[in-house]
């Protein structure tokens, strides 16, 4: 089965938001306690070449003195491409970044639809290395992947923002509607397959 899809775009919303951070179990030290600027209900629209490339919302936004990593609470975006079409949505209870090391992670209910390859991605925590160019989950953590009529689960989930595929390290289960499935049964049943493990380009 093939499957690709523009990962790198969510790269741009965690250089946008590097500049502010919500701190909510860290340990920090006296000084950074307090942060020196709090947002809250926030709206960030990149642009480039006077058009936006990027809008994000925030519920809260918080930025500590001394400091690369950024956090954020209920975030969601929208990327657009060149052409100003709808490139990438999604969204996430929290976001964490760290600049610095260009490591990003975001964990809570997370949404994330590629428009271009028609590919949804649902999990609880998924991280992306912007050196290395991988988005990855923790190899309990589940993820599902919804493609026209196919729809996989599985852990240990990795994708790469260069080669375009992805594969998952833990057992998978999926279903794949066939169209003699639609005729007989008005699109409501399904084959069903469960792979041990599969990687997908």
């Amino acid at each position: 089965m093939k499957k690709s899809s523009r990962i790198s775009s969510l790269c741009i919303v965690f250089i946008l938001l590097s500049s502010c951070s919500l701190k909510y179990t860290e340990t920090v030290h006296s000084e950074d306690k307090v942060p020196e600027f709090v947002f809250e209900d926030t709206k960030l629209v990149r642009y480039e070449n006077t058009e936006p490339t990027l809008e994000v919302t925030a519920g809260t936004l918080e930025q500590y003195k001394n400091s690369n990593e950024t956090y954020g609470k209920n975030i969601a975006f929208t990327a657009y491409d060149k052409k100003g079409q709808v490139e990438t949505e999604g969204s996430c209870g929290i976001l964490f970044a760290d600049s610095g090391k260009k490591l990003y992670e975001l964990y809570d209910d997370i949404e994330l639809y590629n428009a271009p390859e028609k590919v949804r991605f649902q999990a609880s925590a998924l991280k992306w290395n912007g050196r290395s160019e991988q988005l990855t989950s923790g190899r309990s953590d589940m993820v599902k992947i919804e493609k026209d009529d196919t729809i996989m689960r599985g852990s240990g989930f990795s994708a790469s923002g260069i080669s375009k595929s992805f594969s998952f390290r833990g057992n998978i289960t999926g279903t794949i509607e066939t169209s003699d499935d639609k005729v007989a049964a008005g699109g409501e049943e399904s084959g069903e397959a469960q792979p041990q493990k599969e990687d997908a380009q």
